[in-house]
């Protein structure tokens, strides 16, 4: 599975919890890139709900990540 953060950014806003289907779901009704249907397929648990984004792409980063602060440099 990779995600990149276009990728990711095709399902943020899918609606959380979902499970691997709905998710599935959600990405074909979107028009998400193969590329995400295909890493979404290859989540193993078909039971599990996934709570957000983060729950499929630990690394997947948040708007701290991009936060710059002057003061620090």
């Amino acid at each position: 599975m990779y995600w990149t953060l276009e990728l990711a950014s095709k399902i943020e806003d899918a609606p959380w919890p979902a499970t691997k289907e709905e998710l599935l779901d959600y990405a074909n009704r979107i028009g998400a890139p193969m590329e995400v249907i295909e890493n979404l397929q290859e989540l193993e648990d078909e039971d599990e709900v996934y709570e957000c984004i983060e729950d499929i792409w630990p690394d997947y980063p948040t708007k701290d990540d991009f936060f710059f602060d002057e003061e620090e440099y």
